[in-house]
């Protein structure tokens, strides 16, 4: 059986002349123009709607999750305020001496159940103010332990001994200050002051005795302002040993350090002369 091939089927398309090609463009130009013109524009945006709500719908959640945020932080800030992680829990002080707990809370104004507020971010104008406040206090550092426990560390003035007024033994400090408080007998191993008619030579006196090793300190009894014309800065010092001194204020501190090395030398109780030069004599009879 023979088939006969259809001659146009046979035939491979063929490439269009130019004229054909240009009669084949413009027939599109014309189909083109009779689309209408708002036709094609809405095409075009109905091209881009997906893309555009996706980006919407990004942005929307976004907002939304930043002002569920801005609420869940509002409402865990309220919830900590009225918490008692928000208040102090307790307050805690170190290294007192004389001083009370509550002088020292007192003094930097820390008490329990007060605003952790109040403390966080002021520890150093609260140490500034209680030094103020209380005379006693040489250095005060406030820290947190816990985020609601308070820690006052202090350190006080030491005692640098006692003047006698009027029948009562008042404190002094290292400082030179003179408590207000009296005692009707002086703590032992602390000299009382004696004579001194000018607060500022006291002062000059007591700080030279605060450089004094301990061991000196616990054997001065009294100390004495014995000004004479040659010597305006002259002190009297009677000791726990029995021996009296005489020493300069500005070199006090300074010699007394031999003292107990030229006591150890002396033969017998007498006058330990460190005015100028250093050396001893026993008492006259």
């Amino acid at each position: 059986m023979k088939f006969r091939l259809n001659r146009k089927q046979s035939q491979t398309p063929r490439e269009l002349t130019p004229w054909e090609a240009y009669q084949s463009r413009a027939a599109q130009r014309r189909k083109q123009a009779k689309t209408p013109k708002w036709f094609r524009h809405a095409k075009r945006i109905g091209d881009k709607l997906p893309r555009l709500r996706h980006q919407r719908n990004r942005q929307l959640a976004r907002r939304l999750t930043a002002v569920l945020s801005g609420f869940m932080v509002v409402i865990l800030v309220m919830v900590y305020l009225v918490s008692p992680l928000s208040h102090v829990a307790s307050v805690r002080v170190t290294g007192r001496q004389a001083l009370s707990t509550r002088q020292v809370t007192t003094a930097v104004q820390i008490q329990r159940g007060d605003s952790i507020f109040n403390v966080l971010g002021h520890q150093r104008r609260l140490a500034r103010q209680a030094l103020k406040r209380n005379n006693r206090l040489k250095n005060v550092k406030i820290s947190f332990q816990q985020p609601n426990r308070v820690r006052v560390r202090v350190v006080e003035y030491v005692t640098a001994g006692y003047v006698m007024r009027q029948g009562r033994y008042y404190e002094v400090l290292e400082n030179g200050i003179v408590s207000h408080q009296s005692d009707a007998q002086p703590e032992s191993g602390t000299p009382v002051y004696g004579s001194f008619k000018s607060a500022k030579t006291l002062h000059r006196v007591i700080l030279q005795y605060a450089q004094l090793p301990a061991a000196i300190k616990r054997n001065i009894s009294e100390i004495h302002d014995a000004p004479t014309k040659a010597d305006p800065d002259r002190i009297h010092l009677f000791m726990n040993d029995g021996n009296e001194v005489y020493a300069r204020i500005d070199t006090f501190a300074t010699k007394m350090a031999y003292y107990p090395s030229i006591a150890s030398k002396m033969k017998q109780k007498g006058v330990v002369n460190l005015e100028v030069g250093a050396y001893s004599a026993p008492f006259k009879k």
